[in-house]
C-alpha cells in the first residue's frame, strides 16, 4: 500500500501528517511510505531523519502523488494537488466540504474515497483516532502561553517586600478539548479562572480543573457532545449576560465553535470596549468568524485598550508535537482502511462510514453532497450505482464500451 504525504499548501502551515516514528510503524505493518522532500522542515522532521526510518523522499508533488494509492495530508489539498492524483485514490485530511469543495468536485471525478478528520464519531474507540480532539488539545495550550504573553501584568499573585500582587482574572468560553485545555494551562500558571459554556455537562469538567463554572441558565446540548446553535433571541440573552463575566476579566480566552457552521459571537465589540485598558482577548475561533465581534483572523489590533488577538491555525505554531499527535491519529485510522497489504476500508465500520464524505466518487455525506450539487447516497452494504453521476472514470470505461457490454453491465447493475 503506497501512502503520500505531501508538502502543506496552506500560508503559513508548518505541520506535517506524517513524523518519521509513525512512518517506521507502518512500514513494519505493510505500508510503503514516501513523502515530499521539505515536508517536515518547518516541524523539526528531516529528510533525513526519513530516511532513517524508511520512508521514500519524492522531489516534487507529481512524482509523489502519481502512483499513491492513499495520500495523507492535514489540510485538504488544493485542486492542482487533487490533479495529480491517480483514479480510484483514497484521500485522509481535514476536508471541510464547504472550504475545499474545488478538489472534492475533481477527486469525486476521478472517483476517489476521501475520508475527513473532522468527522470522526465521538465515540471512545474513536478516541485514539481523534485528530480534532488532538488538534484542539495544542490550540488551548497556546492559547493560555499567548494569554501570558500579551496581558501586561503577573498570572500567579505574588508576595514581595513591595507589596501583593493579586492573580490575574481569566474567563474561558467555550469548555471543549481547547477550552479545558486553556483552562488547565491558565491555572498552571497561577491565575485565577471562570468557564462558561452552553452545556450543562460542561460544568463538571471546568471544576474538575479548578475554574468557577459561570452559569448563565441557556443551554444549547446539540448531539454527539458538541453544542447546537443557539436562536437569534437565545444568542442576544447569551450576550447580555456575559457583559458583566467579561468586563470582569483581565483575559478572555474564546474557542466556542458549533460543526458546520460560523463560530458564534459572544463578545460583542461593545463589551470590547468596555473592557478595562490592558485587557486580552485571545479568540481561537478566529479562523471561522470569530466569537470576538472586533476580531480579525490572523493580526492583533486593540480596541480602546484592549488587545484582541485573532489566532490563525494555533496548532501550527507548535508544529513538531501537533504533527506527532496528528500521525498517530492517522496511522490508527489507517488501520481501519489498509488491511492485509491492500486498501480495503471496513464499511460495516461505524467509524469508517462516520468520517467518509466520498466513496469511490458518490457524496456519502450529506452536507458534502450539498455542496458539490451531488446526489447524497448513504453507505449501504454495497454502493448503489448513481445515474447520470458516475465518476469520470467509471464514464470513461463505459464510453470506451460497445453497446452489447454497456447493455450487460446495466443489466447486471439492475440484477
Amino acid at each position: 500500500m503506497l501512502l503520500a504525504v505531501p508538502t502543506e499548501t496552506r500560508a503559513g502551515e508548518r505541520r506535517v501528517a506524517m513524523v518519521p516514528d509513525i512512518g517506521r510503524r507502518l512500514i513494519d505493518a505493510g505500508w510503503g511510505i514516501t513523502v515530499q522532500s521539505g515536508s517536515g522542515d518547518a516541524a523539526a522532521f528531516t529528510d533525513g531523519a526519513y530516511a532513517d526510518a524508511g520512508v521514500s523522499i519524492a522531489q516534487d508533488v507529481a512524482a509523489l502523488l502519481s502512483d499513491a494509492e492513499v495520500v495523507l495530508s492535514v489540510n485538504p489539498p488544493d485542486p492542482d494537488q487533487a490533479r495529480l492524483m491517480p483514479a480510484g485514490v483514497t484521500v485522509l485530511s481535514f476536508l471541510q466540504p464547504a472550504q475545499s469543495a474545488d478538489a472534492l468536485r475533481i477527486l469525486a471525478e476521478k472517483g476517489a474515497t476521501v475520508f475527513s478528520f473532522d468527522l470522526v464519531p465521538r465515540i471512545s474507540r474513536a478516541q485514539s483516532m481523534d485528530a480534532l480532539s488532538s488538534q484542539a488539545t495544542v490550540s488551548g495550550y497556546r492559547a493560555g502561553l499567548l494569554a501570558a504573553e500579551h496581558l501586561a501584568k503577573f498570572f500567579p499573585m505574588f508576595m514581595t517586600a513591595a507589596g501583593t500582587v493579586p492573580p490575574a482574572k481569566v474567563l474561558v468560553m467555550g469548555v471543549g478539548v481547547a477550552g479545558l485545555q486553556a483552562i488547565a494551562t491558565a491555572r498552571r500558571l497561577g491565575a485565577v479562572v471562570r468557564a462558561y459554556d452552553v452545556r450543562a455537562a460542561a460544568k463538571e469538567e471546568a471544576e474538575s480543573l479548578g475554574a468557577t463554572f459561570v452559569d448563565l441558565g441557556i443551554s444549547a446540548e446539540g448531539t454527539g457532545g458538541y453544542a447546537r446553535e443557539l436562536t437569534p433571541e437565545e444568542l442576544a440573552r447569551q450576550q447580555e449576560a456575559l457583559a458583566a463575566a467579561v468586563t470582569a476579566s483581565d483575559v478572555v480566552i474564546t474557542t466556542a465553535s458549533v460543526p458546520g457552521r460560523q463560530a458564534p459571537v459572544l463578545v460583542t465589540e461593545r463589551v470590547v470596549r468596555a473592557m478595562a485598558p490592558g485587557s486580552v482577548v485571545i479568540d481561537l475561533a478566529a479562523d471561522n468568524g470569530g466569537n470576538c465581534e472586533s476580531t480579525k483572523v490572523g493580526q492583533e489590533i486593540v480596541v480602546e485598550g484592549t488587545t484582541v488577538v485573532g489566532v490563525a491555525n494555533p496548532p501550527s505554531s507548535m508544529a513538531t508535537h501537533a504533527s506527532l499527535l496528528y500521525s498517530r491519529n492517522a496511522s490508527n485510522l489507517l488501520a481501519l482502511i489498509g488491511r492485509d497489504g491492500a486498501v480495503a476500508p471496513d464499511w460495516e465500520d461505524e467509524i469508517v462510514i462516520g468520517c467518509c464524505v466520498l466513496r469511490e466518487g458518490h457524496a456519502v455525506h450529506g452536507p458534502t453532497a450539498e455542496v458539490l450539487d451531488l446526489p447524497h447516497y448513504p453507505i449501504r452494504a454495497e454502493p448503489e450505482p448513481v445515474a447520470g453521476h458516475a465518476p469520470a472514470a467509471e464514464r470513461a470505461v463505459e464510453e470506451a464500451a460497445g453497446p452489447a457490454e454497456q447493455t450487460a453491465t446495466e443489466e447486471g447493475a439492475d440484477s
